[in-house]
């Protein structure tokens, strides 16, 4: 495996559904992905490379969301709590992070994010959040077919199921980019930082 060097001037971090709602249906399996995120956009800032905080929502009632005639249809969460879509406070939120409101799994269908990297000169996305193999993988094809580079932070993401996650990590994501963990993101920060 190739060392990473990421220059981060051209470089978003997008951290996936990172939102009261979803990491409280998480639990404690997103303890290490909240923390690994933190690490990711701390360590994002002070390199200079630009924050993106993705969160889902839209209309309480549910007028806007998707409703495909489909086998395993997404279960209906019912009536939202009010705070269901902030993004959660570990993400420390500044003045100069890019917050993008989605309405499905992908954050670049519908959304202003591509013209908000674009305007910036950004060609380099590092993903990670929940879920693995629905809201990241499906943003990371979105990016893969306009022509991003992509890195995937392994240990900064969880899927839905295990098995979820890995097919995403092992199968789909090597095809599209290069797949490192928290620290070997961080490394090629700084020593893109150096150069």
């Amino acid at each position: 495996m190739a060392e990473l060097q990421l220059d981060p001037k051209r470089t978003a971090i997008v951290v996936i559904d990172l939102q009261k709602g979803i990491v409280q249906m998480r639990g404690s399996q997103a303890a290490e992905v909240v923390k690994n995120c933190a690490i990711l956009l701390k360590g994002a800032r002070a390199a200079g490379a630009l924050p993106v905080l993705v969160h889902v929502g839209g209309d309480p009632t549910g007028a806007d969301r998707l409703r495909p005639n489909a086998d395993q249809p997404m279960r209906s969460m019912g009536e939202l709590p009010p705070d269901w879509s902030e993004l959660i406070p570990e993400l420390d939120q500044q003045p100069g992070d890019v917050v993008i409101l989605k309405r499905q799994w992908g954050a670049l269908y519908g959304t202003d994010l591509d013209l908000q990297l674009r305007r910036r000169g950004l060609s380099t996305i590092v993903m990670c959040g929940i879920a693995t193999e629905i809201g990241v993988e499906s943003t990371a094809r979105d990016a893969f077919e306009r022509g991003y580079e992509l890195v995937f932070a392994a240990d900064a993401m969880t899927g839905s199921t295990a098995e979820g996650h890995a097919n995403s990590i092992e199968r789909i994501f090597p095809r599209m980019g290069r797949v490192r963990t928290t620290a070997e993101v961080l490394a090629g920060l700084e020593s893109g930082v150096a150069n």
